[in-house]
């Protein structure tokens, strides 16, 4: 079980991405801004800061993505990421072309993000799961206050693929 006492419930992120550049051979995303404004409403009313952001490129992606992740998550009970946009087998489509999921949702690992570590990472995609083991880490949130225990560095993920 998780501790959900934290004064927030943490940062949802939402990358809406509708218009593509053409040479991506992508086309636009009808109906995408119904969908993100029910995302954002729906987190808010869970007690979630929204931050929503529009047509990203993948290297505007990574910049939101990696500055989440240097983010102090000391305070808050777990992380959502929720990305609308074109996607394929183990990629998501910023508005200039392909990015991998692994990388983006890697910024997030508990060696990377160790304010999120041991907290759930809710990432919310249009693409498929990737297969890739982790070797794990050490953590301190076990039952007793002087245990350390072993976890996954990707342990406390969520991938909700539509």
């Amino acid at each position: 079980s998780y501790r959900m006492d934290y004064p927030g419930n943490g940062m949802c992120l939402l990358v809406n991405n509708k218009n593509f550049h053409p040479a991506t051979g992508m086309a636009y995303r009808s109906g995408t801004d119904a969908d993100a404004a029910h995302v954002v409403d729906t987190f808010r009313t869970l007690g979630y800061t929204v931050k929503p952001y529009n047509d990203l490129t993948c290297k505007q992606i990574i910049e939101v993505l990696h500055n989440a992740a240097k983010d102090d998550h000391n305070k808050r009970s777990s992380f959502v990421c929720v990305l609308l946009s074109h996607g394929e087998d183990g990629l998501i489509y910023g508005t200039d072309g392909p990015l991998e999921l692994k990388m983006l949702t890697s910024l997030f690992r508990g060696d990377r993000c160790k304010s999120l570590a041991g907290k759930p990472k809710l990432f919310f995609i249009q693409a498929c799961r990737g297969t890739d083991l982790d070797s794990g880490i050490e953590t301190d949130s076990g039952t007793d206050e002087s245990t350390c225990q072993k976890i996954p560095v990707e342990a406390d993920f969520l991938y909700a693929y539509s």
